[in-house]
């Protein structure tokens, strides 16, 4: 009888000793085996990825030639607008370079633009972090910002050969220092409570007290610029609401995030080119 019952509990026992084993491996140990498992799963992700993307085109080719025409048009006129915007972006940059020589101030940090494709969210965590589709391979360092046309989507965590992990603007580790448009005053933001496939939010703290929002009249949050990871102005979100904090020396709030951000096909890595910037 006794044998019978160790061999029904065997596969718990076997379970129970990996489990000790693993919490008895050193850290390094446990690292080396994550990354290495990371890289043996990350060729199916990229894999994957094409796939997807292959379905996309193939799919694309059942629209009809009117489909395709009107879709063109569109496209012409947001290239138009990209012109006219990238033309403006140029005579700004001029007009800081002159500023900055005029006072004698230090430039702010330098990027190249890396665009990437989104291989795979993580479903488990789907406003936490999400895989793209380069990593060393394209000189991606870890804790490069990275955006897209609205804004501000993360930061990279983790670089592998072919892919990189990008830690959210929604994710409760993401924090950054923020402004309110029009006023200069630092304030943390940070990721919120989110659940998966529901509008993107997040959290403010140590903001003024003369400070108001509400849905409303809601106001423009952007990064501020400090700690020389994300340069200022990038659109983080709005500000929806604030009250006053538990001490009353501050208020905290909500952000409303873009929508966007849960169908990210395409963002952009901002790598700096002084490694140092970050």
């Amino acid at each position: 009888m006794l044998p019978k019952r160790f061999d029904q509990a065997r596969p718990f026992f076997t379970l129970g000793v990996i489990l000790l084993v693993w919490l008895l491996l050193p850290l390094v140990l446990k690292t080396v085996t994550r990354a290495t498992f990371f890289a043996i799963q990350a060729p199916l992700i990229v894999a994957d990825s094409y796939v997807q993307d292959l379905q996309t085109f193939w799919s694309n080719r059942l629209h009809s030639k009117d489909e395709l025409l009107k879709a063109g048009k569109d496209l012409s006129g947001l290239i138009a607008q990209y012109e006219y915007s990238v033309q403006q972006n140029k005579e700004l940059d001029a007009e800081i370079l002159r500023l900055e020589n005029l006072l004698k101030l230090p430039s702010m940090p330098s990027f190249r633009f890396e665009p990437a494709r989104v291989a795979r969210r993580d479903e488990s965590g789907w406003w936490s972090r999400l895989i793209i589709r380069k990593g060393e391979n394209y000189g991606i360092p870890v804790g490069a910002p990275v955006v897209f046309a609205g804004g501000v989507v993360g930061r990279v965590i983790e670089v592998h050969r072919y892919t990189a992990v990008v830690d959210l603007i929604t994710s409760q580790s993401f924090r950054v220092a923020a402004t309110v448009s029009g006023d200069n005053r630092p304030i943390s933001y940070q990721g919120g409570l989110n659940k998966s496939f529901s509008s993107p939010r997040g959290t403010l703290e140590f903001v003024p007290l003369d400070i108001t929002a509400s849905p409303t009249a809601p106001r423009r949050l952007v990064t501020s610029g400090l700690g020389g990871v994300f340069p200022p102005g990038l659109v983080i979100g709005d500000v929806t609401s604030l009250e006053p904090s538990a001490d009353g020396l501050f208020k905290i709030g909500e952000v409303a995030l873009d929508e966007r951000l849960g169908s990210l096909t395409e963002v952009t890595v901002l790598v700096p080119l002084n490694p140092e910037d970050l």
